[in-house]
């Protein structure tokens, strides 16, 4: 079996739009900014024997509020800059019920099966309390970003940290 780190998108990979201290995904690819340090992060993981997959809600697709061509252009851009196995995205919203929306573990559970990955020895990275219920759920350990939004904080996670770098290297000392 394998091991892999799943990674939220946005405020993982990629800077968030703050607005009221509350993160939005970057509208378009022109407006994408990759966080300090990324290529060497996905490089320690790759070469400490990890998949990489991300793992994103979009629900501004099913809002209105952004296209699906925009959204694409960013993973596109993304997979070609980064060493990742995969992205996956939910397009949904709350109320759509789908088992892939962050918090439900739906979109590892997919991957896990498709890839042959023991999820107990994966890793869940993520800036908002959807990632870490839903690492928490699958059985991965789970590292939690914390940036300080101003909405709900996540429980439960098996490490906190300031950085994509800094849950790299928790990854790479475990």
């Amino acid at each position: 079996m394998h091991k892999a780190v799943f990674l939220d998108r946005d405020g993982v990979l990629n800077e968030v739009r703050l607005i009221d201290g509350k993160p939005y995904p970057p509208k378009t690819l022109e407006d994408l900014i990759l966080t300090p340090k990324v290529h060497e992060c996905v490089n320690i993981l790759k070469a400490n024997g990890y998949l990489l997959f991300v793992v994103t809600n979009q629900p501004d697709v099913a809002r209105g509020d952004a296209a699906i061509a925009e959204v694409e252009s960013i993973n596109d851009f993304l997979l070609q800059q980064l060493p990742l196995d995969g992205i996956r995205v939910c397009y949904h919203d709350n109320q759509d019920g789908c088992a892939c929306r962050k918090p439900l573990p739906g979109m590892l559970y997919d991957i896990s099966k498709e890839f042959n990955i023991d999820l107990s020895n994966s890793y869940m990275i993520g800036d908002r309390w959807k990632d870490i219920d839903a690492g928490c759920a699958a059985g991965c350990k789970t590292i939690w970003l914390d940036y300080q939004y101003q909405e709900k904080k996540a429980q439960g996670y098996t490490h906190k940290a300031n950085s994509l770098y800094e849950a790299c290297l928790i990854i790479k000392g475990d």
